[in-house]
């Protein structure tokens, strides 16, 4: 079974997993404006979404995404 990912599911996903302060506007920020995200922190985010949504996420497509609204909008396409 496959779980819906509610932008505020996702949120909670990112902070809690993450680690990273989260407001709901940083959300729409550039990755390059989030406090505290690299590259590592999308290899953990793509763990921690397959974890919860049962589905794998393509990568690739993740790796173009300049926000984390448009990493959540793939991966609730998956």
């Amino acid at each position: 079974m496959t779980a819906v990912l509610t932008l505020e599911d996702f949120t909670v996903l990112v902070r809690d997993e993450l680690g990273l302060p989260l407001t709901d506007s940083e959300l729409d920020h550039d990755l390059d404006r989030v406090p505290g995200w690299d590259s590592l922190q999308l290899l953990r985010l793509v763990s921690a979404l397959e974890r919860h949504t049962g589905q794998r996420v393509a990568l690739g497509s993740l790796l173009e995404a300049r926000s984390l609204s448009a990493i959540h909008r793939l991966a609730a396409q998956s």
